[in-house]
């Protein structure tokens, strides 16, 4: 393949790239992306456009495969380990003669082996990583389930009922006579896999021809083998029946639960099917309570961040709100502090939608909008059973809003959540709802914002040469890039493209008398935030690059999760 300082060379003197770029290109091969994945990710050339130019360059021809007629049985001419190992994929044949594409089409120790094992001369073509993968993952669906199958143990895994009725009876039943079929066995596999790797979700996504899956790992959507696409709706009609769902409606979307227990582990799954174009979508929520970490100086806080949390969910009353996107883990932060607060002395009542974990010692509602159970009629109802601390799962409105202000100041410490990217804009989106600034200032303790960041595996963590020219673009100062060890991790078997777990990084503002007074005076949010900032608040940034420089996470990490703060 041609050398990637060559290929900059030869992009500079043909004026495909400046050197502003060619620079830009470096450092993303210094944080271990391929050639072709710098030069896209900057925008100089479509995949398509790189795989033509370096064509030229290598003087073999290219294939586009999304205008190919390809035939599963050419392209299984390859055996699929093979060609997964390998990245090629068989698009045609002439008599003894096939066409190959291939990333790297000048490999002739890799062209030899393909020449072994299939019998045929080859003629080998460049195609994209992208383009050979989606060929792979389509029409090897069947050989790869076929190995699937023959390589699944059998799990001790076990569907728990509730205490419910015939209805569980007559799925029992159902069970029982499918019990023995592949399908069953797939799924089964699938979900357990799922949980052994700390996933958080499962989609399963039928679409015109292929069928797929994937699993969300530390926030990651990742492909999984599926099933051949005949398969489709067996599969998804196994997880119906699991959950109890009617598999005979196929129309308006559904919700419902499956109770597990892996070994030892009682996990929850919450599903949900949505009516597609091609068939119905199902999502898998994984509620792994084993996995759930609810112990406030593990989840990632600074030492100083983590004294003004505690202290703030000590104050007798008044409103704590965390901020965040979907995803981000404000209900686990909320969760650890209501399991630091929940001894035999105090009446904890929390809100949710949905209740994802049941504590002891908790009373956890559930809502239901259809009936009228709302955010805003639970906290009134909460207010009549003599609470000490109230968790409201997130503030959507102003009436719900309103209730959890007044009962903050009417002596209950109140926990919520708001969706709002950094934490001074929290306070703006309080006045967008109609919020008075002096409510406001008289109930709100402190505000935190926060992400998730993936971590770096600790068994494949190896050093990374970062360019100089990268920290300052980041805002890392010389005197401190200097004493800077990077790393990243190389990849193992035991985690993913070398992540493995996750840790939050914060922004906490306690609510000081600066913060109030300009909050009452209806200053802007930037105000807000540079007095916080004065006043010792991290940025978010700021956290990220202390994980990076203390060697938990990747400099790459740290611009994907703050890029949009």
């Amino acid at each position: 393949m041609i050398d990637n300082k060559k290929f900059i060379d030869i992009a500079l003197a043909a004026n495909i790239i400046t050197k502003e770029a060619s620079e830009k290109i470096n450092r993303q091969l210094r944080i271990g992306d391929s050639l072709e994945d710098a030069v896209i990710k900057q925008g100089i050339l479509s995949e398509i456009e790189f795989i033509k130019f370096l064509s030229k360059q290598l003087k073999v021809s290219f294939v586009n495969l999304a205008e190919v007629d390809l035939s599963s049985t050419v392209i299984q001419l390859i055996p699929y380990e093979f060609a997964r190992k390998s990245m090629v994929v068989v698009f045609k044949k002439v008599g003894r003669l096939i066409e190959v594409a291939m990333t790297d089409p000048t490999d002739l120790i890799l062209i030899n082996d393909i020449k072994f094992t299939t019998g045929c001369d080859i003629e080998p073509y460049l195609a994209t990583r992208n383009q050979i993968q989606q060929v792979i993952n389509r029409h090897y669906k069947a050989a790869e389930f076929d190995q699937l199958m023959e390589d699944i143990q059998q799990e001790e895994l076990e569907v728990l009922k509730d205490d419910v009725d015939e209805e569980a009876i007559n799925l029992a039943q159902l069970q029982a006579t499918i019990s023995e079929t592949p399908v069953v066995k797939y799924v089964d596999s699938l979900i357990t896999g799922a949980i052994r790797k700390g996933a958080s979700d499962i989609h399963i996504e039928p679409y015109e021809k292929i069928f797929r899956v994937r699993t969300r790992v530390d926030g990651i959507l990742y492909e999984e083998p599926s099933p051949p696409f005949k398969l489709k709706n067996a599969v998804i009609s196994r997880i119906k029946v699991m959950a109890t769902l009617d598999i005979a409606e196929h129309r308006v979307p559904q919700d419902g639960r499956i109770k597990m227990r892996l070994q030892e582990r009682e996990v929850d799954l919450r599903v949900s099917t949505l009516p597609t174009i091609y068939g119905e979508k199902v999502v898998m929520r994984v509620l792994d309570k084993t996995a759930l970490c609810v112990d406030m100086e593990k989840l990632g806080f600074e030492k100083e961040d983590l004294a003004k949390f505690s202290h703030a969910i000590n104050a007798p009353y008044g409103l704590i709100l965390v901020t965040g996107p979907t995803g981000s883990g404000k209900t686990t932060t909320l969760y650890s502090a209501l399991s630091r607060l929940n001894t035999t002395d105090v009446n904890i009542m929390t809100a949710e939608d949905p209740v994802e974990y049941n504590f002891v010692g908790i009373n956890q509602v559930q809502m239901h909008e259809s009936i009228g159970l709302t955010f805003a009629a639970s906290l009134r109802s909460f207010l009549r059973q003599d609470p000490d601390i109230i968790m409201v799962g997130e503030i959507r409105d102003t009436e719900t809003a309103e209730i959890a202000i007044r009962a903050a100041l009417t002596g209950h410490l109140v926990l919520s959540t708001l969706h709002t990217n950094d934490a001074p804009s929290a306070i703006s989106r309080l006045v967008d709802m109609g919020m008075e600034p002096f409510l406001i200032t008289s109930s709100v303790v402190i505000i935190i914002a926060q992400r998730l960041m993936r971590k770096i595996c600790p068994k494949c963590k190896e050093p990374v040469e970062i360019p100089e020219t990268t920290y300052q673009e980041i805002g890392i100062p010389p005197e401190e890039y200097k004493n800077i060890i990077a790393y990243h991790g190389k990849g193992c078997p035991e985690c993913n493209q070398g992540y493995r777990g996750r840790a939050g990084i914060y922004e906490v503002m306690p609510m000081t008398s600066k913060l109030k007074d300009l909050t009452l005076a209806r200053r802007p949010t930037s105000e807000l935030n540079d007095a916080a900032i004065k006043e010792g608040m991290l940025s978010l940034r700021e956290e990220a690059l202390l994980k990076f420089k203390n060697g938990i996470t990747t400099l790459e990490e740290v611009i994907r999760v703050t890029a949009s703060v």
